[in-house]
């Protein structure tokens, strides 16, 4: 299983490869802050409600997402400044520290997990297999 971050959603969205994702995607997995950023982004046409209702039906990581799990997320944000890493996005540290808990892969195109990786377990993937 690999938890796909929202960047890749997006790009695969914007160059039109939603309905041709929306059956393929059973091996992923998604958790909260992902789900929210990508429907909000998404348009209201078919082929966005299609992909809507196949990736509700995505595993969610931590659903409902305990508190300690936000506590994390704020170390990773810290622990990188202390190293020397900008992280952007507190919601990639949130997803990193739901990634790191379930032990699984970021699929992402997204420089913010690079970093995270650099001074946590988190692991990362670059490219669908």
């Amino acid at each position: 299983m690999i938890l796909v971050d929202t960047s890749i959603w997006i790009d695969l969205l914007r160059n039109g490869h939603a309905s041709a994702t929306a059956g393929k995607i059973a091996n992923y997995a998604t958790c909260g802050p992902i789900l929210q950023e990508v429907l909000q982004g998404l348009p209201d046409d078919a082929v966005s409600q299609e992909f809507r209702d196949a990736f509700l039906i995505l595993p969610r990581l931590d659903d409902p997402l305990p508190a300690h799990v936000f506590l994390e997320a704020a170390e990773i944000y810290q622990a990188g400044r202390r190293k020397g890493y900008a992280v952007r996005s507190t919601i990639d540290c949130l997803v990193a520290a739901i990634a790191i808990k379930n032990a699984v892969p970021v699929l992402h195109r997204d420089r913010d997990f690079n970093a995270i990786s650099r001074f946590t377990p988190l692991r990362v993937v670059t490219r669908i297999r």
